[in-house]
């Protein structure tokens, strides 16, 4: 091991208290000389002394660092230095060893103006909305009658009694959970996160809000904090924002939920008006009743209307009429089938007297007669005189039986012939 290198530590080689405040005076010393910004909480500048000491803090987050300077720096400042003011300082930090303690020992103090504290705040403002925390999307919609409102502001201010006062006026059993803060100053930032951050927590809560009075840049810039408005963002409960008057535009208004022109019109947004919702009530009412008795009237019109016709004023008339209707069908077609029997039996009785005369009973009766050769059971009609050789057996129908006989012989039309038996 080389001299350069430190020596070894160790339970059986600790070093000493010294060794130690030693190394971090050093390590200290190496950041040389800076600038810091911060807000002044405590002025300690007493008459005959060559020292001024300070408290500079963050107002984001709950940390201070100690300052001393020349008490010049302090009164020749060419802006008044007050618990309050935000700085810019430059200068180096010291360790004492003695006490274990660091301060910064500051060279130059500078107030920070207007002017700069507007040009910050636009610089958060585009960091913020480039992250996309101004999304309208990101907006929650307030309840319509919420459980308890939170209500961060200052104590006994003319904010809290404006949106007491007129919430109560438009909905009196509204209630609030009130959670009063510093709303400038060193401590405004911190109180209010805790404070926010405890209403958030509460499921009674539904709706929070951000209240305070007008006021220059300087007193409202709490609400341009970055912390504040990045837990606005993260808070799951509605948040309105109504911080100062019309034309004041902190951080806070873009990144809430609701951004409310004035204390009095938070109070407004966040619980309905009682007077104006029961009329409300009542013309809804009034309308729906109208509405209804239109429609009654109307059904009790079209009713009418179908009670005047003819099928349901007389709704057997139309039975009756196809009753008639059906009779006269009913007769009419008995009607024609009987004249078609009629027609159809003279038509069949004029044939049978046709056939009957054409028949062989007719001329059966005329003095015809039907001669057939009986052969065994068989009878054949006898159409010429070759069908009856002498000797066959005959039978000979006439108009009321039959004669049976036997052919003697036969003789042809226009000749004379001689039986055999006559010859012989």
């Amino acid at each position: 091991m080389t001299s350069a290198d430190p020596p070894a530590n160790s339970a059986e080689a600790p070093w000493p208290v010294r060794s130690v405040s030693m190394k971090v005076s050093q390590w200290i010393d190496r950041l040389g000389s800076i600038w810091v910004e911060g807000q002044i909480t405590q002025i300690n500048l007493r008459p005959g002394t060559r020292t001024a000491f300070l408290v500079l803090r963050d107002p984001s987050v709950d940390m201070s660092l100690s300052v001393t300077c020349d008490p010049e720096l302090i009164r020749k400042s060419p802006v008044p230095l007050q618990e309050g003011t935000r700085v810019v300082v430059y200068g180096k930090l010291s360790f004492f060893t003695g006490r274990g303690t660091i301060s910064l020992r500051v060279l130059e103090i500078r107030p920070v103006g207007v002017g700069e504290l507007l040009a910050r705040i636009e610089r958060l403002k585009a960091l913020l909305s480039a992250e996309g925390l101004f999304d309208p999307r990101l907006k929650r919609p307030l309840p319509f009658l919420p459980k308890t409102v939170g209500l961060i502001t200052g104590r006994a201010s003319a904010a809290e009694r404006d949106v007491l006062t007129v919430a109560q006026n438009r909905w009196p059993a509204v209630h609030f959970d009130i959670r009063n803060t510093a709303t400038q100053g060193p401590l405004a930032v911190p109180q209010i996160l805790t404070a926010l951050a405890e209403l958030d927590r509460d499921p009674a809560v539904e709706v929070i809000v951000l209240a305070r009075g007008g006021g220059s840049v300087e007193d409202l810039l709490a609400y341009s904090d970055e912390a504040l408005c990045r837990a606005i963002v993260a808070a799951t409960t509605p948040i309105v924002s109504a911080i100062g008057h019309e034309p004041d535009n902190p951080l806070s208004d873009y990144v809430a939920d609701v951004r409310a022109a004035t204390p009095t019109d938070a109070a407004k947004r966040v619980v309905p008006d009682a007077a104006a919702e029961t009329a409300g009530v009542r013309e809804l009412r009034a309308r729906s009743a109208a509405a209804l008795r239109g429609w009654v009237e109307r059904e009790a019109r079209a009713l009418a209307q179908l009670r005047t016709r003819p099928v349901l004023a007389a709704p057997l008339r139309e039975i009756d009429r196809r009753t008639e209707e059906v009779e006269r069908l009913r007769v009419s077609a008995r009607r024609s089938a009987e004249q078609l029997l009629r027609t159809e039996s003279t038509a069949a009785r004029h044939l049978r007297e046709k056939l009957t005369a054409v028949g062989p009973a007719a001329t059966l009766s005329r003095g015809y007669a039907v001669v057939q050769r009986v052969t065994g059971s068989e009878r054949h009609v006898v159409r010429s005189i070759e069908d009856a050789p002498a000797g066959s057996q005959l039978r000979v129908r006439v108009a009321d039986g039959a004669v049976t006989a036997a052919a003697l012989g036969a003789q042809a039309l226009g000749a004379r012939t001689t039986d055999t038996r006559e010859r012989e």
